[in-house]
């Protein structure tokens, strides 16, 4: 069965490649352009990855993240941050809420999906 990952980034070129990346690797792509968004998704299908930006209109990805925590649901989904806060004080932060991982804007997109791939393996 295909792996799901819910891609959560308002910035079009970004989730571009990463949805591209992600397909090639026969992976079942789900996007969200802000934290809402990513929820409404998150009713339907229970992805086994969340990427998630931290600066997003209407629900930052911190608030996105805490919501998320909160649900059984999703105990067994990796939620990671891709950011360009890259201040140690906002990667432990977002450590501290609950995430699996924190990557830094600009990223290597063929990092992200070695990290993930280990880390869902």
């Amino acid at each position: 069965m295909k792996k799901k990952i819910l891609i959560v980034d308002d910035e079009p070129n970004i989730v571009m490649s990463l949805e591209y990346a992600f397909k090639k690797k026969d992976f079942l792509v789900y996007i969200a352009r802000d934290g809402f968004e990513a929820l409404e998704i998150t009713k339907k299908h229970i992805p086994d990855v969340i990427l998630l930006d931290v600066m997003m209109p209407q629900v930052d990805g911190y608030e996105t993240l805490k919501i998320l925590k909160s649900n059984n649901d999703f105990n067994k989904t990796k939620i990671f941050f891709l950011s360009a806060k890259s201040k140690e004080s906002d990667i432990e932060k977002g450590l501290l809420l609950g995430a699996d991982g924190y990557f830094t804007k600009p990223f290597s997109v063929k990092k992200i999906i070695q990290n993930i791939e280990e880390q869902i393996a």
